[in-house]
């Protein structure tokens, strides 16, 4: 018999970045315990496709709705949030999820583009979607389950990321802010902290044999992490097992961060 706190039958979740990686993985969870979903995505290509892959494994299209949206456009997230919440009926997860890596700069040598560039999706973003979202728990008053996808970077120092590093940092610091100050409309608040996942943004990393030479070693779980990975902890924030958790950060990275 299943754990019934972790049904999530009926309940709307939104993922940004949920066309791919990790978001990807999320998405196929919630569905497989019973949410409706909507997913965003900024290429229009890749997230119909998402949406059309999910719809069929799930065997119910009625349940899985996709936007297009640049989640560092005010006007956009907006629009999207309403969507969503027309498709869902209601938004009781919402996933801030979409980022972008850095470039791999130094400090020196990094324009201001550059740096705003990541912070605009990945700080920007979170803030946006966050706010739409919080707004719309506060007044259903039924309660929610915001969930920020971060990274170790917020944690532990890698040269030329400062601006990818400040970027998450700001993340797991807003998420604390935000357990607190959205806890009295019974809306939790909680970081996810990704070790190296394949996904497209990591690929071109994660296919080097130079890098993975120096990386995998360092990983006790001697494997890079998979989307599908954190299908479980989608669900547990989500649903009624996590009631009590706030402001916290959940480290998924193969033991990475503590060799």
């Amino acid at each position: 018999m299943a754990y019934a706190a972790f049904d999530l039958t009926g309940r709307g979740a939104v993922i940004t970045g949920g066309n791919g990686g990790i978001g990807y993985g999320m998405a196929r969870a919630l569905l497989a315990s019973g949410a409706k979903v909507a997913i965003w995505g900024s290429n229009p290509d890749k997230t119909r496709q998402a949406q059309a892959a999910l719809a069929q494994e799930c065997g119910d299209a009625s349940r899985v709705h996709a936007f297009v949206c640049d989640v560092g456009d005010e006007a956009q997230v907006e629009r999207a949030f309403a969507d969503s919440v027309a498709a869902l009926g209601r938004v009781d997860s919402c996933f801030a999820n979409a980022g972008v890596s850095s470039k791999g700069t130094l400090l020196t040598e990094m324009t201001l583009e550059e740096f705003r560039r990541v912070q605009r999706i990945n700080v920007e973003g979170v803030f946006l979607t966050f706010r739409a979202a919080a707004r719309h728990m506060a007044q259903h008053g039924q309660g929610g389950s915001l969930v920020a996808t971060a990274s170790t970077a917020a944690v532990e120092g890698a040269a030329r990321n400062s601006h990818y590093g400040a970027s998450k940092g700001a993340v797991t610091s807003m998420v604390r802010a935000l357990a607190v100050e959205l806890a009295r409309h019974r809306i939790r608040v909680n970081s996810i902290l990704p070790g190296w996942i394949v996904t497209d943004m990591t690929e071109r990393s994660v296919q080097n044999p130079k890098f993975a030479d120096a990386v995998i070693p360092r990983i006790p779980a001697r494997r890079w992490g998979q989307a599908d990975d954190f299908g479980g902890i989608a669900v547990y924030l989500a649903s009624d097992a996590s009631s009590y958790a706030t402001g916290e950060q959940f480290l998924i990275d193969g033991g990475y961060t503590k060799f």
